[in-house]
């Protein structure tokens, strides 16, 4: 009898370590600090060894920009949409065996975990660097989505297993480049007080209280100042989708074309600290005067996201005559 009973013990042992049948009782993929993903569908994943855990997650819930504090994208797991998915294989598993169409013979899955209900939880944050230290100007690179699974259940073949937070990791999306390559040579439009560079793809916009552009030098020493406002004061940035010209400027109503992509706008500025417009003013011949516009501790703006363009920013100079 007692050979009998160690021998139904190491058959159970032998069994346990096929790797063809075994079944994880743990998701665990905080080591991997790697997030990769498809470019021909909404799948992004981790890949630890023989494992693997799969999330597709429609595109438009990455949005380049930053989530509220406390108010997190929050979407429902599903089993068509909103997946998500454990693999385990029986060998090393790599990119191919879960983007292409035709995957590769080996490794196969060995046993899948899939999620049947909870949530997916979504904090996006800016990836903010110095664009230049001295200046202390920021730059956008891209955006860091940290990922969660929240009060998620995986149907697997024994049952059920559930965990209250199941940490994915963070996805990294890449922010546009903004080119900020102006000329600085303004334009005024005639009907109104905009002012304006473009050059491509890139164009930015003030409109400019009448009183700091006058046609009078200041002495020495001295500058016209103002403050960046909601209306007057307004500092606008747009990036397109197509290149612009001049006939898109002063129009009673914005065309359409080229297409907008992105808009920023002058965070409202603080006396004497932020915000700040500056102007000086010289002879342009005998006629003309010549209007510097510096900012002073810009900032720019776009939903919950936020660069500066530094201690100093000179925006250009505007050419009037009398």
């Amino acid at each position: 009898m007692k050979r009998i009973t160690s021998l139904l013990a190491m058959i159970m042992l032998l069994n346990s370590c096929d790797d063809g049948n075994l079944i994880q009782e743990d998701i665990d993929f905080e080591s991997v600090t790697t997030t990769q993903s498809c470019t021909t569908n909404d799948l992004i994943y981790k890949l630890k060894d023989k494992e693997a855990l799969i999330l597709e997650i429609p595109a438009a819930n990455f949005p380049n920009d930053a989530t509220v504090s406390g108010s997190p994208t929050t979407l429902t797991i599903g089993t068509s949409s909103n997946r998500a998915v454990y693999r385990f294989y029986n060998g090393t598993v790599a990119s191919d065996n879960i983007c292409e169409t035709i995957q590769p013979a080996t490794p196969t899955v060995s046993d899948q975990w899939t999620a049947s209900s909870g949530t997916i939880q979504i904090i996006s944050s800016a990836v903010v660097v110095d664009n230049d230290a001295t200046n202390n100007s920021t730059k956008i690179t891209g955006y860091n989505h940290l990922i969660s699974l929240e009060n998620v259940t995986f149907d697997i073949k024994n049952g059920q297993q559930s965990y209250s937070t199941l940490p994915f990791g963070t996805y990294t999306t890449t922010a546009t480049t903004l080119p900020f390559n102006f000329e600085k040579l303004l334009t005024k439009c005639s009907t109104s007080n905009v002012i304006y560079d473009y050059k491509s793809y890139e164009a930015i916009l003030l409109t400019i209280d009448p009183a700091l552009i006058v046609n009078a030098v200041t002495p020495a020493g001295t500058v016209r100042t103002g403050l960046i406002g909601a209306t007057t004061n307004k500092l606008t940035y747009r990036y397109f989708t197509g290149l612009l010209s001049s006939s898109y400027f002063c129009n009673t109503t914005t065309p359409t074309t080229p297409v907008l992509s992105e808009e920023w706008i002058g965070v409202t500025g603080v006396s004497g600290t932020s915000g700040i417009i500056e102007v000086t003013t010289t002879t342009n011949g005998t006629t003309g005067f010549t209007h510097t516009i510096t900012f002073k501790k810009v900032s720019l703006n776009r939903g919950n996201s936020t660069f500066k363009l530094g201690d100093t920013y000179v925006l250009g100079t505007l050419v009037t005559t009398i």
